[in-house]
């Protein structure tokens, strides 16, 4: 007869079995983005689908972004084993189903499928982390799941071109099935049955209003600035819409039995404050990371493939970073000080990346990479640590999730904001930077993304149009590409400006960010945090 628990709680040697299956499931998932991302200009080549190749994330990103807190909730009440079960077979299909599209449309699709078991694969480890360790043990192990994740982001991009090239584009997916297999095992044998101590009502009602409120929002953010003007009417519809929907969902969970997210995570400044530091980490790797690759490509003039493994050394900052914060966090039971010191060298690394310019060496961008990692690496997993601690631990699921899934929207949000940003001041910039002799170019490339004129593709096309005006069209080509070049350095600075005002932002709100000493073993066995910015009512659902 089959035993269960009435908590999540891993113990006795499991609990290392557990481990090596959620550090598994971290590493594969992680790296299927960097592998995708360098396979797609295979895949585009052989569907014919370029017009629909922001798709293949969105649909990913959309589908796991609105199911996390869901995930999360659910695995509070009913443990994490069913759900981390139906993610990754949920994964597991949607990437065999990936592998044999023959569309661009079919693989939309199959990713979307993906995303919906990716939701539970992003909630489900942390959370499994927090049913194995305590707050206080738990600190090295979060530096630990950090340095898988850096790990495969810096072997995802040489894993994909190999099999890409060796293989062929499908196998990029293929090769997530054996590990999920692994994990699915893993799952099986080490997570507990749960069994709810009470009568449980699902906020099934807010999880529709959740997802039906997200998707317009999520869709208006990704087409604003390219496919649609933002002020266009289609964007106001998208935006005004989702906001009415989530509006009722946000009265529906202050009046629901048992809501989805709960209103009490909202009252605890622990809590606030960390998604709001969340938020501002999140901008300040897009301000100053995101189109770093462009940097190097468009203006140090590296190629594709070495633009790709510039992000390299920032990963390995992020391992050190997150390895070195969790250790200090495990030893000493406090965070405050820490907290202060990474905030400060995230400031010290944005504000080196600001200074760069069409003249800076390709070893002073690594170092600065480096810099700014060890700055996020250390103060990212601080804040999973400091939720987690301040909350009792029947609440872990959801707390963790809402905090993961508050900053997956910040992502999402500033992605396309700081886009639009960047091809505005590009385009401004080039318009005033071409000589005399260019002008009647100006036409041709009003409306071009600089991504889209930095491609060895675009640029031998725009070569052999000039070749028509002999040795002085080659003049006029080189001074094209400076103008170009000039042009992308102005809009990026832009970029790495704001990445520095986030930091400064963030390092200030540390500063406001409540210390509770990391609980030992009687984390497991407390109803209630002992504290005045955890919430003071029971967790026991209704």
């Amino acid at each position: 007869m089959a035993s269960f628990q009435t908590t999540n709680q891993i113990t006795g040697s499991k609990k290392w079995w557990a481990l090596a299956t959620v550090l598994l499931t971290m590493f594969f998932s992680s790296m299927d983005q960097t592998v995708v991302s360098t396979a797609m200009p295979t895949i585009i080549g052989d569907l014919h689908g370029f017009n629909l190749y922001a798709w293949v994330f969105t649909a990913y990103m959309m589908a796991s972004s609105v199911t996390i807190p869901i995930y999360g909730k659910l695995s509070d009440v009913f443990g994490r084993k069913p759900f981390y079960l139906f993610g990754l077979i949920m994964f597991g299909v949607g990437s065999a189903i990936s592998g044999q599209a023959h569309s661009m449309m079919e693989l939309i699709f199959a990713r979307a499928f993906q995303g919906i078991g990716a939701g539970a694969m992003m909630s489900m480890p942390r959370a499994t982390i927090g049913d194995i360790f305590t707050p206080k043990e738990r600190g090295k192990w979060m530096g630990v799941m950090m340095a898988v994740f850096g790990i495969s982001s810096i072997i995802g991009p040489a894993i994909g071109g190999w099999i890409t090239d060796t293989f062929s584009w499908h196998w990029v997916f293929y090769i997530n099935l054996p590990f999920a297999v692994l994990a699915i095992i893993g799952v099986i044998v080490t997570l507990p049955k749960v069994r709810a101590e009470h009568r449980v009502k699902v906020d099934w009602l807010g999880s529709v209003f959740l997802v039906i409120g997200l998707i317009p929002i999520l869709l208006g953010f990704t087409w604003a600035g390219t496919k649609y003007a933002w002020g266009s009417p289609i964007e106001l519809t998208l935006f005004i819409g989702g906001a009415i929907i989530l509006a009722l969902f946000i009265l529906w969970e202050r009046k629901a039995t048992d809501p989805l997210l709960n209103p009490l995570l909202f009252k605890n400044r622990i809590f606030n404050t960390s998604l709001i530091l969340g938020i501002l980490i999140a901008m300040t790797m897009f301000g100053s990371i995101m189109f770093l690759p462009v940097y190097v490509q468009g203006v140090l003039g590296l190629n594709a493939q070495n633009s790709g493994w510039v992000m390299s050394p920032m990963m390995i900052g992020f391992i050190v970073g997150s390895m070195t914060s969790g250790q200090i966090m495990s030893r000493t039971g406090r965070y405050k000080y820490l907290a202060w010191c990474s905030g400060a060298v995230i400031v010290l690394g944005s504000f080196l990346l600001n200074q760069m310019n069409v003249h800076t060496t390709w070893s002073t961008v690594v170092l600065n990479m480096v810099i700014l990692g060890v700055g996020i690496g250390s103060l990212m997993p601080l804040m999973n640590m400091v939720v987690q601690n301040a909350f009792p631990y029947k609440m872990m699921g959801t707390v963790n999730s809402t905090q993961q899934f508050v900053q997956s929207l910040g992502g999402v949000i500033v992605s396309p904001i700081f886009g639009s940003i960047l091809n505005k001041a590009f385009s401004n910039k080039l318009s005033t930077s071409l000589p005399t002799s260019l002008h009647q170019y100006k036409s041709k490339l009003a409306g071009l993304n600089p991504q889209s004129l930095i491609t060895a593709q675009a640029q031998k096309s725009i070569a052999a149009e000039f070749k028509q005006f002999g040795s002085a069209g080659y003049q006029m080509y080189l001074q094209l590409m400076d103008a170009v070049k000039a042009s992308l350095a102005y809009g990026i600075q832009h970029l790495l400006t704001l990445g520095l005002i986030f930091s400064i932002l963030c390092f200030v709100g540390t500063f406001f960010l409540p210390e509770i000493g990391l609980k030992g073993k009687e984390y497991f066995h407390s109803e209630d945090s002992a504290n005045d910015d955890a919430p003071s009512t029971s967790t026991r659902p209704s």
